[in-house]
């Protein structure tokens, strides 16, 4: 929850200007509902994409104080969040509800990124694997493997996220390859085309070792974003791998 219409246009400017520049890397920026229409004015006719930090899971109705995702097509997104471990943690939110929000972006032509990650317990646990299974099925469960075709998946260990930790370079990797692997069970060829980010911590100094890890394809950048220097830095990580 961060951002200030005078503080955005200087960094959604930047972040225009320095794309333009890089190639071979897709770029997003996921802003705050209030800034959809600026983002929107800001970046149209630019290589950088916008979308939004949530969605909700109904397509219209008196749920006041929410955003549907034919809101969010009225402003052009292109991508938008669910899942993510904040809203896990602090909103109660189930992956059966996660599952929802993803399907209904889908529906309406935006392309959902599914959060996916374990808090330091569960990891201490050794049961990683098991919670990210368990948010990724619930998905697969409701909507098909099919739904994966066309969407992003990102690992986020919650442990990592704004804590100036990481996951090591193999840590990371190691997830990601857990997830291509429980999507192959279903269907090989989308495990093998489905873009996995990584989000925890990713900065402009570990991005480039992350990024050169087989399944880690991008990353989900949370704090890092908020300065343009450093995120154009980690896009151009991302461009050389």
């Amino acid at each position: 929850m961060y951002g200030a219409l005078a503080q955005n246009t200087g960094l959604l400017s930047a972040v225009r200007s320095g794309m333009e520049q890089i190639r071979n890397v897709d770029c997003a920026v996921c802003v705050p509902f209030p800034y959809l229409s600026q983002a929107q004015q800001e970046l149209s006719g630019s290589h950088v994409k916008w979308g939004a930090q949530d969605v909700h899971q109904m397509e219209k109705g008196a749920y006041t104080g929410e955003v549907s995702a034919a809101m969010l097509r009225d402003f052009g997104c292109s991508y938008v969040i669910v899942g993510h471990s904040e809203r896990r943690a602090y909103y109660n939110e189930t992956s059966h509800l996660v599952a929802e929000k993803f399907l209904a972006a889908q529906q309406a032509g935006i392309m959902p990124i599914l959060c996916v990650g374990e808090t330091l317990e569960q990891r201490e646990s050794g049961i990683t694997e098991s919670v990210v299974a368990g948010q990724l099925d619930a998905l697969i469960q409701l909507g098909g493997v099919q739904v994966l075709r066309n969407a992003v998946v990102a690992y986020e260990p919650v442990w990592a996220i704004g804590t100036g930790k990481t996951a090591t370079a193999a840590q990371a990797q190691a997830v990601h390859a857990f997830i291509r692997q429980r999507v192959a069970s279903h269907d090989s060829q989308i495990a093998a085309e489905l873009c996995i980010l990584y989000g925890g911590s990713v900065k402009a100094n570990n991005a480039a070792e992350l990024f050169a890890m087989s399944d880690i394809d991008g990353g989900l950048i949370g704090g890092a974003a908020l300065v343009a220097d450093d995120f154009l830095a980690i896009c151009r990580a991302g461009a050389r791998t």
